[in-house]
């Protein structure tokens, strides 16, 4: 991977964010995408650790991203590993694509390349170091219409690998609330379920809640215009609440639009402790208990 990022300077918009004031009580980074940062896995370990964040949950997004996942997390006792098929790759496995962003373009594989690749996906899901299935789910914020039949049978069969794994369910939910809630009831949610980056309102907090479902939430529960994440996070019982970062994307205020990365959770546990009026360290301790429970480690 890259070499270390260069040191934060305030007129560089690209520069990575200086560390925020370490935790007393240390939580885990509960969705990152270290494949996809700048540095190497030791300096992100090292960088984490220091404010107190002493477990990361390394999450894949494709075949080769889950992959990776799972050799890293073999290789880092600090690292667990979640394998999965992103919804937005579903469509492009199944319809083909130009690419665009950090994806390669693909050729249309049909069904029959959708599967073979959740056969690789499932064979991944048996490993040890890995703890979940995930990101999975539905993003109707991107696919189209065209697409939504392919998301909808990918999410199935992931939930399904989850169940049969013994896997938590890491899931990916944009603009498609209902259409998620809905598949996990026709299918039998596992276990355990996590929604990621937690996009919903206090509403669906509790509904999640009463069905034992994680809710893990990233750096836009600190954007002004995120008041009903803020919502979400004080009604949410206490022992259903993950944190994470998402990097290198949505990085917490004051830092949106630079690099993100898992040495910056601080600063979003600080935000959900202020919106639930609690002490950090309590919430803190509540977190770290959650992740492991959450992940099985």
């Amino acid at each position: 991977m890259p070499s270390t990022p260069a040191k934060p300077a305030r007129d560089n918009k690209n520069a990575a964010p200086p560390p925020p004031e370490p935790l007393r009580v240390a939580v885990a980074d509960s969705h990152t995408h270290l494949d996809m940062q700048s540095g190497t896995v030791a300096e992100a370990l090292e960088q984490a650790a220091a404010v107190g964040v002493d477990t990361l949950i390394q999450v894949g997004c494709d075949l080769a991203g889950s992959r990776w996942a799972a050799e890293t997390a073999a290789a880092w006792p600090a690292i667990w590993a979640t394998v999965a098929l992103h919804p937005n790759e579903a469509p492009r496995i199944v319809h083909g694509d130009p690419g665009g962003g950090f994806q390669p373009a693909r050729e249309a594989g049909g069904m029959a390349g959708l599967d073979a690749e959740l056969a690789a996906i499932d064979e991944l899901a048996a490993l040890p170091q890995v703890r979940g299935v995930g990101e999975t789910g539905l993003d109707y914020f991107r696919t189209g219409p065209d697409g939504t039949a392919a998301q909808q049978y990918s999410f199935r069969r992931h939930i399904e690998i989850a169940k049969r794994h013994g896997k938590a369910l890491v899931i990916h939910d944009r603009d498609a609330h209902d259409d998620v809630l809905r598949i996990l009831a026709e299918e039998g949610a596992p276990d355990t379920v996590v929604f990621h980056c937690y996009s919903g309102d206090a509403d669906m907090a509790r509904v999640c809640a009463e069905r034992g479902y994680y809710l893990s939430f990233a750096g836009t529960v600190s954007y002004k215009s995120a008041q009903n994440l803020r919502d979400a996070v004080a009604v949410a019982p206490r022992d259903r609440l993950l944190v994470e970062t998402d990097a290198p994307f949505l990085p917490p205020v004051p830092y949106r639009g630079r690099p993100n990365a898992p040495y910056l959770i601080p600063l979003t546990l600080r935000v959900m402790a202020a919106a639930r009026g609690e002490e950090e360290d309590v919430l803190a301790a509540a977190v770290a208990a959650n992740t492991a429970r959450a992940f099985g480690y």
